[in-house]
């Protein structure tokens, strides 16, 4: 990635100001580990964004702000091993998108359900014998159901990641939410030129952050690593905004 992207950069700033906070000049190599301090990789063991089995991670916010992609890079790491499944309630979802992170086409299943009484059945079904879904949750699912089915979910030891298509999820099913707050897209000038990188600015609560609100930036460049910077509070907005 390269590196003058826009959190790169806030990640820089930070690191210096570090420096600058201990009275003299940091060296290029402790510029390099204050960096590295503040940057991670959601591929990486040294994240909190991982499904894990029998934890369901809640993910909201508009359409646009990749949280798709994110969910997607997360659901990756399960593929590798065991099968995964893509619950898509707008017929928008293409399979290639979850190849290109490194899922395995003979490891993923799309199932397109946008009915709010069939759902739940859908769902239910897949939680059994899978290693990981991604399921976008339909307007008109009330929130008892969606209480039985993360129970569900513990029960069989599934990784689940949910995205409510409107609204937001009930209180108490998730073992983290993360909220998208703010999305900043890096390349165009002037409504000209080609996208080279998204920024995400995430709202992450729960207990999968023990309980610490916090912010994240995320940064994705199109490849199949999508980076995270912590701790540099909301990302500021760009010229194109979605």
């Amino acid at each position: 990635m390269a590196a003058t992207t826009l959190l790169q950069q806030r990640v820089r700033q930070k690191a210096l100001q570090t420096a600058n906070q201990r009275g003299r000049q940091a060296s290029r190599e402790e510029l390099a580990a204050l960096i590295a301090t503040h940057t991670t990789t959601l591929s990486g063991p040294a994240t909190e964004l991982t499904l894990v089995p029998g934890r369901v991670i809640g993910l909201e916010g508009p359409v646009g702000t990749g949280l798709t992609r994110l969910a997607l890079v997360m659901l990756a790491e399960i593929a590798s091993r065991a099968p995964v499944a893509i619950v898509d309630t707008r017929g928008w979802f293409c399979p290639v998108a979850a190849w290109e992170v490194g899922i395995p086409p003979a490891r993923l299943s799309v199932i397109r359900c946008s009915d709010a009484e069939k759902w739940p059945s859908v769902l239910g079904a897949l939680l059994t014998g899978l290693g990981g879904i991604y399921a976008e949750v339909p307007p008109g699912v009330p929130d008892q159901v969606l209480r039985r089915l993360s129970a569900k979910a513990r029960q069989e030891r599934a990784a689940v990641a949910l995205r409510p298509m409107s609204g937001q999820l009930p209180a108490g099913i998730t073992h983290m939410r993360l909220t998208a707050e703010r999305v900043t897209w890096s390349g165009p000038d002037r409504g000209h030129g080609r996208l080279s990188g998204r920024s995400l600015s995430l709202y992450a609560s729960g207990k999968g952050v023990r309980g610490i609100e916090q912010r994240f930036g995320v940064e994705d460049d199109g490849t199949s690593d999508v980076h995270l910077v912590g701790n540099l509070g909301a990302v500021s907005p760009g010229r194109a905004v979605g």
